[in-house]
């Protein structure tokens, strides 16, 4: 059983998440499924089969983020410094080719976001740039093949 990482404010999404689907959720789906039941015949029941399958798909959502809360190991990106990139850095990389500027901050899956800058630390990007310092080129996959990028800066928020 592996370590989960994730941010202080992960954990609190998972564990809001976690909440709303137990509390809320699972509730609802009990007595859509009892409301169903009170149609008659389950076997031609549409709205009794969609609730059982609507219910299948929070109860693993549930085991889901229940297991990755047990295994989560917090690490807060604010306590952390230094000249490498590591979890929870946010990297600044320039492509070598056509001088492109991007910003990446090294998450776990649970909050990784491609859309906002937030990779996921097990991503082919993230690998190829954790361990290394500004001032490195490393070469990185792309659309269009490997591309070489330099790193101009690393902080940690």
């Amino acid at each position: 059983m592996s370590s989960f990482p994730i941010t202080p404010e992960g954990l609190e999404r998972l564990k809001s998440e976690l909440h709303n689907l137990k509390a809320h959720e699972r509730p609802k789906i009990s007595k859509e499924i009892g409301e169903a039941r009170e149609l008659g015949d389950l076997s031609e029941n549409f709205e009794y089969h969609a609730a059982k399958d609507r219910q299948g798909l929070v109860e693993a959502k549930i085991r889901d983020l229940e297991d990755k809360a047990a295994r989560a190991q917090v690490i807060d990106p604010k306590k952390l410094s230094g000249e490498r990139v590591v979890f929870g850095a946010t990297v600044t990389i320039e492509d070598l080719e056509d001088g492109a500027v991007k910003k990446y901050q090294i998450l776990g899956e649970y909050e990784a976001d491609v859309d906002n800058g937030k990779i996921n630390v097990n991503s082919p990007l993230a690998r190829a740039l954790i361990g290394k310092e500004v001032g490195d080129e490393v070469k990185i996959p792309g659309k269009g093949g490997q591309r070489t990028v330099e790193i101009s800066d690393i902080s940690f928020k």
